[in-house]
């Protein structure tokens, strides 16, 4: 019977998902998985790209920590790609790889003055306040007004935060480094903006009734973004979640805040819809000082056409989240226009043929760009799955496919790599972290002091 040993680098939910469909596949052969994880702990964006007051994600944390906790997979953890292990490794040890690797940093906004200081990625501020161990311990929260740009799920995450009283999230897994700095935060005012109308929001209804909840924040929403066209109109009657989204908004019409009137709460969530940026416009010092933004309109198309009009609002610190791109991984075909590695159907393509590259596979953010939920991870992994079983003729010959190959391979490299007795280490430590304040647990943040941890050193 033939033995299949299987490599996938990225251990988040595409690569977990992918693993345990293939042990679940019928197939004729026997299966053998490690996973690799540049972090030392695993989960990646259910770990270090959700917000901490999401408890729905737990769901998810359980299920991902079943998977791995059956036995039947390998992780090792702390080990980069690239550099600990090399494309070629794998092929002398594996008869193919799965990259798993998703979408960490954000794509580009091509503005004038979008460089201006204190102009920056809503990704790189989640992974802050997500206790990444590679980003700054710090983050600079000095400004009253805010900005941030987008209108999907990541930013109102990102604007919640921003917005919640810190008191507020002591509750959740934040980092104790995160809570001291938000605590300090002076900000009163947070502004979201998209260029579309309240009907063609990208988010999801729980996020934004989410934000209605927040203690002492009050919503601001302008009546002017509300003159539905027809297409809008129709999505409302037709479409449940966007109904949903409607009726949210329509109550916050009614409060006494509404076109920023009133309202008696510390701190604002505003709400711009039909604003496309223009501009950052910066201060003496090349920081931000203000958006430039056009109010756009339905072009009866399903998109919106600009109407000329431009609009500044004061701000003193900006973000974008107008979603997540890839990165290049050493040795692997890279679209670097899509921030995807190229492939048809989880099959990776050769860049400068697009031929067939035997034995390397894709699922996941990195296959199919970052869109949809995590549910839709489990589907795209499936038909990246069922390309690797149905190619057993072209999978890789490996020289050494023992188990024994790669722990000894990455101790001569000394690389302090992590598993899964390292993980329920962490996991451990964290949860006793927290119990003396009540909280479900406190992450630890540094990537040395996660490694020891996790290694009983």
């Amino acid at each position: 019977m033939t033995k299949l040993r299987l490599a996938i680098v990225g251990a988040g939910p595409a690569g977990i998902y992918a693993a345990d469909i293939l042990l679940k596949t019928e197939r004729s052969f026997d299966v053998s998985i490690d996973l690799f994880e540049h972090l030392p702990a695993p989960y990646g964006l259910v770990r270090y790209g959700v917000a901490p007051d999401h408890p729905r994600i737990k769901g998810v944390v359980t299920a991902l920590r079943g998977v791995l906790d059956r036995g039947d997979i390998r992780i090792f953890g702390n080990v980069h790609f690239g550099e600990d292990i090399t494309l070629d490794d794998l092929k002398k040890h594996y008869n193919a790889v799965i990259f798993s690797t998703g979408a960490v940093r954000d794509a580009d906004l091509d503005i004038p003055g979008i460089d201006a200081g204190e102009s920056y990625g809503a990704a790189d501020f989640v992974s802050w306040y997500d206790g990444h161990p590679d980003v700054p311990r710090t983050w600079p929260l000095t400004a009253e007004h805010v900005g941030m740009i987008g209108n999907g799920n990541v930013a109102l995450d990102a604007a919640r935060v921003l917005a919640k009283h810190a008191d507020d999230l002591l509750s959740t897994e934040i980092p104790n480094n995160v809570y001291e700095i938000l605590k300090e935060s002076p900000v009163t005012d947070v502004h979201v903006f998209g260029r579309r109308g309240p009907a063609q929001v990208k988010f999801t209804p729980l996020e934004l009734r989410e934000l209605g909840e927040l203690n002492d924040v009050d919503m601001v929403v302008y009546d002017e973004d509300f003159d539905y066209d027809e297409a809008s109109k129709e999505a409302i009657a037709t479409n449940k979640q966007v109904k949903v989204i409607d009726r949210v908004l329509q109550k916050w019409r009614e409060l006494p805040s509404a076109n920023n009137a009133g309202g008696t709460a510390s701190r604002r969530m505003h709400l711009h819809f039909w604003a496309r940026p223009v501009e950052v416009k910066k201060d003496a010092d090349g920081n931000v000082a203000a958006l430039v933004y056009e109010r756009t309109k339905a072009d009866g198309a399903g998109g919106v056409e600009g109407t000329g009009e431009m609009r500044e609002i004061p701000l003193g610190q900006l973000y974008r989240a107008i979603g997540y791109f890839g990165s290049p991984l050493k040795d692997v075909p890279f679209d670097a226009r899509h921030g995807v590695i190229p492939n048809h159907e989880g099959k990776v393509l050769q860049e400068d043929s697009n031929e067939i590259l035997p034995g390397v596979y894709a699922t996941g953010w990195i296959k199919r760009g970052p869109v949809g939920l995590i549910g839709h991870t489990k589907s795209d992994a499936m038909e990246t799955v069922t390309h690797l079983v149905n190619d057993q003729a072209s999978w890789w010959q490996p020289e050494d496919p023992s188990a024994e190959a790669i722990p000894a391979l990455l101790e001569s490299r000394n690389v302090k790599w992590t598993d899964l007795a390292g993980w329920h280490r962490l996991d451990q430590h964290e949860v006793a972290l927290g119990e003396p304040q009540g909280r479900e647990r406190v992450k630890v943040v540094p990537r040395d002091e996660m490694v020891k941890i996790s290694r009983g050193e």
